[in-house]
């Protein structure tokens, strides 16, 4: 049974930081690909940043390259997002993903590949 447990999620003003956590039990991160995705009310749902499994790089949506930063500790089966100069259009609920089937260069933004997701941290940030 592999769970996935966001946690980090708060209300904050813009210009702020937040810090999210995903444990993830049941699945072996350290040589598999993770990512995070995001959903605001009344649009689609949308990639955020990805890390890789063997080469461990990270790529990340221009909406918030240079913001934020996609990191994996392997000894604790845990992926990160830190979050920096948040905006209000950062809003949303934040999905830990893992699990990924495809080409990852040009399949990583495709949710339907990752086989496990969170249920989700809501991030509200205050202009």
């Amino acid at each position: 049974q592999v769970q996935v447990a966001e946690s980090g999620g708060d209300s904050v003003q813009a210009g702020g930081s937040l810090i999210l956590s995903c444990l993830i039990s049941g699945f072996d991160i350290s040589n598999r690909s993770c990512g995070w995705f995001r959903q605001a009310p009344g649009k689609e749902r949308e990639g955020v940043a990805y890390i890789g499994g063997p080469a461990h790089s990270a790529d990340y949506e221009d909406s918030v390259k240079g913001r934020f930063t996609i990191s994996r500790d392997k000894a604790k089966n845990t992926v990160y997002l830190q979050m920096n100069s948040l905006k209000s259009e950062d809003s949303a609920t934040y999905y830990c993903v893992t699990g990924f089937g495809g080409v990852w260069n040009q399949q990583r933004r495709q949710a339907a590949r990752y086989q496990y997701w969170g249920q989700g941290t809501q991030v509200t940030v205050s202009s």
